[in-house]
């Protein structure tokens, strides 16, 4: 009959889980992410006002400037290995900018350049972030469609 209480696991399997499950510090985790995570939206925030005030860009197109800017920040990041420590030491406050996702694609067409340009490269580059463009785009149809169904 199975136990109830351990959700019909052995007592020595989940003993053996506890063991070496690695402990993790809540605190400092969310302290990290939160301070790296706010470098990196502090730089963002430069980049357009250097774009606004020095080049003297529109707000919209400073706004496109960042984007650019950043995203090229987080590919040569991971290019040069940087990003990868920066990730492990800060979680989920690398990843949340648009710079994780640079990461993500640079990161995944990295993995498989030994395949060639084509088939390595060019196939990979899109692995993590395609879902993410199509899932992304095809919800903002569906925002679109409601918005207009509505009158908004």
């Amino acid at each position: 009959m199975k136990n109830k209480q351990n959700n019909g696991k052995d007592p020595q399997y989940l003993k053996l889980v506890e063991q070496l499950t690695p402990k993790s510090d809540l605190g400092k985790g969310l302290f990290r992410a939160f301070w790296v995570g706010g470098v990196i939206c502090i730089i963002g925030q430069l980049v357009t006002d250097v774009g606004k005030g020095w080049l003297m860009l529109s707000q919209e197109d400073a706004q496109i400037l960042t984007v650019i800017v950043m995203v090229f920040l987080g590919s040569v990041a991971t290019g040069i290995g940087v990003y990868d420590r920066i990730g492990k030491y800060a979680g989920a406050g690398s990843i949340v900018p648009i710079t994780g996702f640079a990461n993500s694609i640079v990161a995944s067409a990295m993995e498989f350049r030994r395949e060639g340009l084509v088939l390595g490269v060019g196939a990979k580059l899109f692995l993590i972030a395609g879902p993410v463009l199509v899932y992304g785009i095809g919800s903002s149809i569906i925002v679109g469609i409601i918005a207009w169904i509505a009158g908004v």
